[in-house]
């Protein structure tokens, strides 16, 4: 991170830590080169292939428009010249005539030529963002725990936008652009190869600005897609804690930390904008040089004996080469900032961790069939010394053996960070066990696809996530159309009737962004309705009574049966009342199984599980009084 300038305020210590995370590591100066630019050009093109006919045509009408330019300034000079001659009158209608057909030509090709670029570029960026979609997806939990949500975003928006602008700005036109400049120059020299090699004796300075200001440029859009993403990743954050935010009013320092990064993204856009009104400026001049020193040329040197067609010819023909070349300046620096799109989006899909990798060179995408396990234990899932840290030195589980029979009920039980949670994340494959061997039916998980494991499993979370649409499809979720029937007949089991009586639309009611507009326990509900509808073998309710008020916790209760009946369930509590009728508890503590067995038993060994039982049997009396008193 860059030390703060002189006379400006140092950030306070938590905010530089908060810009750490946000900040992205810039490649190294080394890779800014043409063949590295050339690198990404060419990765961009399988995305473009499948509709390369429309690039195709659009740059043969490309060539075709710029050729039939290039005759425009002979014309004018033939014109001219027979100004003086006899019949003037009839040859000025005729070469006028025929200026306003190139000229009508030129504007009928140009229109099929950048609509058939725009529709390549379109398409292919929609081919792009589909594919950077589907590598989010595979890419396993841990690489979002380290990655700023904002960033991602980031990629498959705005930086896919900057790449597409290539496109829609016109910038592969770029080609049309040389070929236009080379014939330009075989003209000129055809004409009169003297004035052409002194009209061009200031090209070289142009050469070597535009090679200067190159690296300038690419590095100002880097960064300016850099704080792009830095700044989105710090509004998504904001947005999406505003509950926290308008809670604790920490509205100042967060205001601060976007005022730098606003600042930050508006400097970085300055830097951009003077490059490039520099170099179009340098442009300018040097064209306006280039005409001056050829009419002085003409003057001085008594040149174009030819006629003053000739001349009005070089002059017309300088400004037409020109007008490419700057063409080409506004254009470079739109292909500075698109491949400085395109290298954060294939520095995204270079990511090669994937979601729960097949483990061997076999694997099935078939899940296995609960019989398939092993017969004489008749076990749905076991943890045989299964040891996991999330950061190197810092163990959440130590060696936890646990083995599950089919159809049973298991609750793990034990103080926050013992490492519950950690057990359906190993079982899920969100994350991977370091040592150990985790089985399910029998056949080792790290031997199943991820599509075949993830119909093993259906997830009541803590914190129940909706998507924006109605109770039907969220209770269906994944499907592209719900059985209507299945859904009602699902919710009756649950006894959540009333949840549907009481909103207009019944299961067709709207569901707000993340289900703002549900309460708690009718998420929960929901969530439960979501894990019956999808009738998996193993289920894992993960807290699900622990963000609900007590009313809500005994309906949610009495809905358990109906959840976990012909299942192997997995249960992971803080309130034990919710667990009492599980098969087998298990308790843990700093990463370790300390006790298990039933209800009662564990009651009855005054261990850990018994001290936890007592104080939240004492937490609820004192609540209850509280409430008593109250009323």
């Amino acid at each position: 991170m860059r030390p703060a300038p002189a006379g400006r305020e140092r950030a306070p210590a938590s905010e530089q830590a908060l810009a750490r995370f946000h900040e992205e590591q810039d490649l190294g100066e080394e890779i800014l080169g043409r063949a590295y630019d050339l690198r990404l050009l060419l990765r961009l093109w399988p995305f473009v292939r499948p509709h390369a006919r429309y690039v195709y045509g659009s740059t043969a009408l490309l060539l075709l428009i710029a050729a039939v330019g290039l005759v425009r300034p002979l014309v004018m000079r033939a014109a001219l010249d027979a100004f003086a001659a006899p019949g003037a009158a009839a040859a000025l209608a005729r070469y006028g005539l025929a200026l306003a057909l190139l000229l009508a030509v030129e504007q009928i090709l140009a229109f099929p030529q950048m609509y058939w670029v725009e529709i390549a570029g379109a398409a292919a960026m929609a081919d792009l963002r589909r594919q950077l979609f589907a590598h989010l997806h595979r890419l396993p939990l841990a690489f979002f725990d380290r990655t700023p949500l904002g960033r991602l975003v980031s990629r498959a928006t705005s930086d896919v936008d900057a790449v597409g602008e290539m496109f829609s700005a016109g910038t592969l036109n770029a080609a049309g652009d040389l070929a236009r400049l080379v014939a330009i120059v075989a003209i000129m020299l055809w004409l009169d190869w003297r004035a052409s090699l002194f009209a061009f004796a200031l090209l070289p300075p142009v050469a070597f600005g535009v090679e200067q200001a190159r690296r300038r440029i690419r590095r100002a859009y880097r960064e300016v897609r850099a704080r792009t993403a830095r700044m989105n990743a710090f509004l998504n954050e904001q947005v999406a804690g505003i509950a926290v935010v308008q809670a604790f009013a920490p509205e100042r320092p967060s205001e601060r930390e976007f005022a730098r990064q606003n600042a930050a993204y508006r400097e970085a856009n300055l830097r951009g904008i003077l490059l490039e009104a520099t170099l179009d400026a340098s442009i300018e001049m040097v064209s306006s040089l280039c005409i001056a020193s050829l009419l002085w040329y003409a003057g001085v040197a008594r040149a174009f004996g030819a006629g003053f067609g000739t001349l009005f010819a070089f002059v017309a023909y300088i400004e037409m080469f020109f007008l490419p070349v700057r063409s080409l300046a506004a254009r470079y620096t739109q292909i500075q900032s698109a491949l400085a799109g395109a290298e954060r989006i294939f520095e995204l899909l270079a990511v090669s961790e994937v979601d729960a990798p097949v483990a061997g060179p076999r694997g099935s995408d078939e899940p296995p069939h609960p019989s398939a396990a092993v017969e004489d234990e008749g076990v749905g899932f076991a943890l045989e010394r299964v040891s996991f840290a999330y950061q190197p030195g810092t163990p959440v589980l130590r060696e936890v053996s646990l083995r599950v029979r089919r159809g049973s009920t298991v609750a793990l039980v034990g103080p926050t960070g013992s490492g519950k949670s950690t057990v359906a994340a190993l079982l899920l494959r969100l994350y991977e066990a370091h040592e150990g061997r985790i089985e399910i039916f029998g056949r080792d998980v790290r031997a199943l696809g991820r599509d075949a494991l993830s119909r093993l499993f259906t997830v009541v979370p803590q914190d129940v996530f909706l998507f924006a649409g109605t109770i039907a499809g969220n209770v269906a979720a994944g499907e592209p159309e719900p059985d209507r029937a299945r859904v009602e007949e699902i919710l009756a089991r649950l006894g959540a009737q009333g949840l549907v009586a009481r909103r207009e639309g019944g299961i067709d009611a709207a569901v707000l962004e993340r289900g703002s507009n549900f309460s708690a326990g009718e998420r929960q509900l929901i969530a439960f309705a979501r894990a019956l509808y999808r009738d998996p073998p193993i289920l894992i309710l993960d807290e699900p009574t622990s963000n609900v008020d007590s009313d809500t916790e005994a309906r949610l209760l009495q809905a358990m049966p109906a959840l976990t009946a012909g299942r192997t369930t997995l249960v992971i509590a803080h309130r034990l009342s919710s667990v009492r009728f599980a098969d087998r508890i298990v308790c843990l503590h700093r990463g370790r199984v300390v006790e298990q067995g039933t209800h009662d038993e564990l009651l009855a060994a005054g261990g850990m599980y018994a001290r936890l039982w007592r104080w939240q049997q004492a937490q609820d009396r004192v609540e209850a009084a509280v409430e008593a008193q109250a009323d």
